[in-house]
């Protein structure tokens, strides 16, 4: 600390030290942010890290950034940008499940970030409760995970079954999916907290990067 560890931009300061401490840099969200002012960010940053994220990034702010930084690589199933050199070597074993096809977005941030920091990733998509016998087949896969990743909405029961079927860390990520009583997600956050079977955390609803970047950190 003895540096002070961040450039100042005047309209933002960035924390160039964070890579060091956490093992990846500062990831940029990129909702509510002036254009101008996420290139200038982008344009400093890459200039300390080979590992660079952009997350939450719609097809406007794609288009702009595409013009920027051409060899900037978009994964619009999730809104996820990268630029820099993925790491190589595939670590741990991380297995992504969701309760059903709507929740893919968000377990596809979580997969490709992994993906792209040098981790083993497994999808296994929509398995939800509504039909438990469609998990059955990938009983096995669950047991041999050494991290899994539940992506859930609705009433996100799928994590408290696939915590009674392994020895694994299980992340939870509630999603906004669900007709008007789930509270765009809340009632999956507070099912998922209220998880009977030991062994869970939960993130944030929506918040498959923080799933990822927890589920890298078991790994690693």
């Amino acid at each position: 600390m003895k540096h002070k560890g961040f450039v100042d931009l005047g309209f933002a300061k960035l924390d160039i030290t964070r890579e060091k401490r956490r093992g990846f840099p500062e990831i940029i969200y990129s909702p509510g942010k002036n254009p101008a002012h996420l290139k200038k960010i982008i344009k400093r940053f890459v200039t300390y890290t080979k590992l660079l994220f952009v997350s939450r990034v719609n097809s406007e702010t794609r288009a702009s950034l595409k013009e920027e930084f051409p060899a900037m690589r978009f994964y619009d199933s999730c809104g996820l940008a990268f630029l820099g050199t993925p790491r190589r070597g595939k670590k741990g074993n991380c297995l992504i499940l969701t309760a059903g096809t709507s929740d893919i977005n968000v377990a596809e941030e979580a997969a490709i970030f992994l993906e792209l920091t040098g981790n083993r990733v497994e999808r296994v998509y929509d398995v939800g409760v509504a039909g438990s016998h469609r998990i059955a087949p990938y009983k096995r896969k669950i047991q041999s995970a050494r991290v899994i990743i539940v992506v859930a909405g609705m009433e996100a029961a799928l994590m408290s079954l696939v915590t009674g079927l392994t020895s694994a860390a299980v992340i939870g990520v509630p999603t906004s999916v669900g007709y008007g009583a789930s509270f765009k997600g809340m009632a999956a956050l507070l099912a998922m907290l209220n998880c009977c079977s030991p062994g869970a955390v939960v993130v944030n609803i929506d918040n498959g990067l923080g799933a990822g970047y927890f589920a890298h950190i078991i790994n690693k």
